[in-house]
């Protein structure tokens, strides 16, 4: 049997950083939702007891650095399930990019997995695990929308915001997480995001407030390593999108518009200026099923 699973790109809609813990990681409050730009994973059964991985992007690892493999590695260790598997990543979604294409890939790696070893695992048991391998895995796992906080693994599911197109546009340029919480001063945040007008934009669907509400006290810190992707942000407000942010710790930067025929033209816009540009739908429900 084979199983396929989709695997949805996150964006961020808020990211506040509260605190650094005394764990070293940062205490985090953010609202993120999926979008329709997904990987495909491949389950493939494999005679003998082997964990072997394949991807359409070839500079993707395909050891235990690989977020999917580690999630395949994780569960045969756990529940001694003596079986191999071959994971083919169709990608789509860009590498290195703040949109949590790694972390989705886990994600489907162990709802597939869970299904094709008959591993009778419950979501929460599957989000746990995924906690061990990043902290964006157990929202990718559930999908939809939520509000989360501690290091990203607590999770608020919230409704699906105000449907709209997302453009979204990656420079050429790989960001390390870890330069840019580094680089963070979380005394020195001038602005923090209003994440509880994010939440009451996203009940009511009202597409306005949601662009007001937009936030991520990372963007700065980004923006002074990467120039680019300052002059993303500000080529897509001067194209006439209603919300600009940039996802995670970037560099990917991403333009909300309610009209097709204005997403059309923005994608045209950006291409004459980076070469990664999707223009997506948001999903904002669960969209992350198993799909044969």
């Amino acid at each position: 049997m084979r199983v396929s699973v989709k695997a949805p790109a996150k964006i961020n809609l808020t990211l506040d950083v509260l605190y650094k813990r005394p764990d070293g990681y940062h205490e985090v409050e953010m609202v993120m939702t999926t979008v329709d730009l997904a990987d495909r994973v491949d389950l493939i059964p494999l005679d003998h007891d082997e964990i072997r991985l394949d991807c359409s992007a070839s500079f993707v690892p395909d050891d235990i650095r690989n977020h999917a493999f580690k999630a395949a590695y994780l569960l045969k260790e756990r529940y001694r399930v003596k079986k191999g598997v071959r994971i083919y990543i169709d990608k789509k979604i860009p590498v290195a990019a703040g949109l949590a294409g790694g972390s989705s890939d886990a994600a489907a790696a162990l709802r597939g997995l869970n299904r094709l070893w008959n591993l009778g695992l419950s979501m929460e048991e599957l989000a746990q695990i995924g906690a061990e391998i990043g902290s964006d895995v157990p929202f990718c796992l559930y999908g939809g929308t939520a509000l989360a906080k501690g290091r990203g693994e607590k999770l608020i599911p919230l409704s699906s915001p105000a449907p709209c197109w997302v453009v979204l546009a990656k420079p050429p340029v790989g960001v390390s997480t870890a330069d840019v919480y580094g680089g963070l001063r979380v005394n020195e945040i001038k602005a923090h995001p209003a994440t509880d007008n994010m939440i009451r934009a996203i009940e009511e669907q009202n597409f306005s407030m949601m662009c007001q509400s937009l936030g991520n006290v990372l963007e700065e810190v980004t923006m002074k390593l990467y120039p680019q992707v300052r002059q993303i942000k500000e080529l897509m407000l001067a194209t006439g999108a209603e919300g600009v942010l940039m996802s995670g710790s970037g560099p990917t930067v991403y333009a909300l518009v309610q009209k097709e025929m204005k997403a059309q033209r923005l994608y045209n816009a950006l291409r004459g200026f980076v070469k990664d540009v999707y223009a997506a739908r948001i999903l904002g429900g669960n969209e992350t099923d198993v799909l044969d």
